[in-house]
């Protein structure tokens, strides 16, 4: 059977012996960048299944390894910041990652999420070779419409681009639009039920989509919260 790969951008040589020991016992192979501009240049060479890549990189950012990446792969990417502002958060997942985690953290949670992100990866590429022959339905509420054959949103007229997450995020609620959709449910729905992250991303994820289809973002009437459930869409009123 072939040994998953994980792709170790990181330049601090303690995480880098950790993470090499840690996950090669657990049944991984493990490559290792030691700096953003590294990491580019060889991404093709090393092929990976998933890529666990440093916010805080020398010579290219860990943000900008993740922009490139993203651009040319569909590869799982777990940013990892020893940082948890919201802000670190909010631009990782903008730029593509998959999943986030902050140091310092446990061998048994990386390596849960490292396989959680590849789960959800071979779940997609499934779904969409049984679905290719059936194209899917276009959604529109109010003055918000997506196709999600073309993967474009039209809010008010307008196209908007939407990182994968937040696109799919938005389908899920305008599908259900004027029923609410719990925390749970959501977070299954979009990030798998195997997710072991915390319930922060989807709170980005809401904030960012208020961002691009709210009159007025501070004081939302689309995506509404319901306090103690979860989100809801609320249908425009007649």
């Amino acid at each position: 059977m072939t040994r998953q790969r994980v792709f170790v951008v990181e330049d601090e040589e303690a995480f880098v012996d950790a993470l090499t020991v840690g996950l090669t016992k657990e049944g991984f192979d493990v490559e290792v960048a030691r700096d953003g501009a590294e990491a580019i240049a060889r991404f093709d060479e090393v092929n990976p299944d998933v890529v666990l890549l440093d916010l805080m990189l020398p010579r290219v950012s860990g943000v900008d390894v993740c922009r490139d990446l993203r651009r040319r792969s569909r590869v799982p990417i777990i940013m990892v910041t020893a940082k948890s502002s919201e802000v670190d958060t909010v631009v990782g997942l903008e730029v593509g990652a998959d999943d986030y985690i902050t140091k310092p953290y446990r061998m048994r949670e990386l390596v849960a999420r490292v396989r959680a992100v590849m789960r959800r990866v071979e779940d997609t590429v499934s779904s969409e070779s049984e679905s290719e022959s059936e194209p899917e339905r276009a959604l529109q509420v109010g003055d918000v419409s997506i196709d999600p054959d073309s993967h474009v949103v039209l809010v008010r007229g307008e196209q908007v681009a939407f990182p994968l997450k937040e696109f799919d995020l938005l389908s899920l609620l305008m599908e259900h639009a004027g029923r609410v959709l719990s925390r749970d449910t959501l977070i299954d729905r979009i990030w798998g039920h195997d997710y072991v992250g915390d319930t922060k991303t989807l709170d980005v994820h809401v904030k960012r989509l208020r961002a691009k289809v709210e009159d007025d973002p501070s004081n939302p009437t689309r995506i509404v919260t319901i306090r103690g459930l979860g989100y809801k869409y609320d249908k425009p009123k007649v």
